[in-house]
């Protein structure tokens, strides 16, 4: 990685991934770019205020990084709403990666427009990685996460050239359906059968990930396979939690279809509920 783009509002959250992306700077000897959107929907006067005042912030705390950790740092104040101003940022810049911390959530503007972060990992060309806990170190685990698709044979490709999980235990983690078991039928199965069903559901879901596995280079990475007993966002975070994993890798396109649509995609809502760092991948774009 050469360039981190870090969207800052001079929150606490903001803190946090500020704080994630020097250690990542450090790691990978990257410049970073420090971003911070002035909402220009305002009277100009409010406007020019808070861009002085957030420019000279900006300036202050790179020279901090500079003399502190040794980090190259470039500032930059954008005057828009927080969403275009950051896809400004990333059109301008080409980050290859893209920190932010934590949204807010604000419950109405949520479920109508989604958030800032999930429209943020919806456009942009380059993986998004949402600081959720307070960084401590490097990723000491890192779980990513797979469909079966090719825009997630993609993804888990991109993520193994960024190099964040050269050094961290990785697994691979994949939810499978057993569709019998959801329908009425399934309610009604003796005990045995529905472990049978179950049983079959596994090993078929197994051969499948070892085919996809050896068809991309993603290292040296365990695999792990759970029963989608409840929506897939619960299980990834479930698996996440049991496993101890510090970081999700996610892509932000995989298998479509009306439930999507109504609900969001499996990445957006991992978004909204994780309590540790998320990383989204989207597909290259072709040149």
């Amino acid at each position: 990685m050469k360039t981190i783009l870090v969207a800052t509002d001079f929150s606490e959250r903001s803190d946090r991934a500020l704080r994630r992306a020097t250690l990542l700077a450090l790691q990978f000897g990257a410049t970073l770019a420090l971003v911070h959107v002035v909402d220009d929907d305002q009277p100009r006067r409010i406007v020019e205020a808070e861009r002085d005042a957030a420019a000279a912030l900006l300036r202050q705390t790179a020279a901090t990084l500079e003399e502190m950790d040794g980090v190259v740092c470039r500032t930059r104040v954008v005057l828009a709403s927080p969403f275009l101003g950051i896809l400004e940022a990333v059109a301008d810049m080409s980050p290859d990666l893209l920190v932010i911390g934590p949204h807010r959530r604000q419950v109405l503007r949520d479920v109508f427009i989604g958030t800032t972060a999930e429209r943020v990992i919806r456009s942009v060309d380059c993986p998004v990685l949402m600081v959720n806990a307070p960084p401590a170190g490097p990723y000491g685990h890192i779980m990513q996460t797979t469909d079966l698709s090719d825009c997630s044979r993609d993804a888990l490709r991109r993520f193994s050239l960024l190099g964040i999980g050269a050094g961290a235990r990785n697994s691979l983690l994949h939810t499978f359906h057993a569709p019998a078991l959801r329908l009425v039928m399934g309610h009604v199965m003796q005990k045995e059968d529905r472990e049978k069903h179950l049983a079959d559901e596994r090993r078929d879901a197994a051969l499948e990930l070892s085919r996809f596995v050896a068809s991309v280079d993603i290292g040296q990475a365990r695999q792990v396979l759970r029963y989608e007993a409840s929506p897939a966002p619960h299980e990834i975070l479930k698996a996440a939690n049991e496993e101890d994993a510090d970081l999700i890798v996610m892509s932000t396109h995989g298998r479509s279809g009306l439930l999507k649509m109504l609900l969001g995609s499996v990445t957006e809502q991992v978004f909204r509920t994780a309590q540790i760092d998320v990383l989204a991948i989207p597909p290259q774009r072709e040149e």
